[in-house]
């Protein structure tokens, strides 16, 4: 029979310790050979001259789950969330609209990845398809209290079918909860 102490013992040795990345300017990369491989096979991150990059929401993702440490290259201090989410909202003032549509996705088991243009904020995989299929839904993300126009909600939508995708608005309300709402066919006469 195994005692508490010693499954306790098991339990803490199978922990796994965060993987190290670092900040060069906005920047955050991944460059141990093992981080790659566990980050890019669950969808995150683009591997370019075997590093892995990953976009802000990522990285904000990873080190809030303790998954990473973000070490600044130019001071070689440790980064913490509240810090790294200043540093990117220095270049993108939608960074924590993003990150929260971002953990709300992940958080239900779809693998988000970034959106491309008119206003898509991500692709977003089925369970289970990463990698095997294309994304079916895009994301489209609203905050609360922020106009969005029906020329340009109807431009996105027309680009969306175009690619025989699902559009889904992901509105985020003043309380930072999320409500997702699929578009099928916007005709405007």
């Amino acid at each position: 029979m195994v005692s508490k102490k010693s499954e306790t013992e098991t339990e803490k040795s199978q922990e796994i310790l965060p993987v190290g990345s670092s900040l060069k300017e906005t920047a955050v990369t991944v460059s141990s050979p093992e981080g790659i491989i566990e980050f890019s096979s669950k969808g995150y991150g683009t591997d370019e001259d075997g590093k892995l990059h990953l976009t802000f929401y990522e990285a904000l993702f990873l080190l809030g789950k303790g998954a990473i440490t973000v070490t600044d290259q130019e001071t070689k201090k440790k980064l913490a969330f509240q810090e790294l989410l200043k540093r990117f909202q220095q270049v993108d003032k939608d960074i924590w609209v993003r990150y929260l549509i971002y953990r709300d996705l992940r958080g239900r088991g779809y693998v988000a990845r970034e959106g491309f243009g008119l206003g898509i904020d991500f692709r977003v995989y089925e369970r289970g398809d990463y990698g095997k299929e294309t994304a079916k839904h895009l994301i489209f993300g609203i905050q609360e209290g922020q106009p969005v126009t029906l020329e340009k909600l109807a431009r996105t939508q027309r680009y969306v079918q175009n690619l025989k995708k699902n559009l889904i608005l992901a509105v985020i309300n003043r309380r930072g909860e999320i409500v997702y709402y699929s578009l099928s066919e916007l005709n405007l006469k």
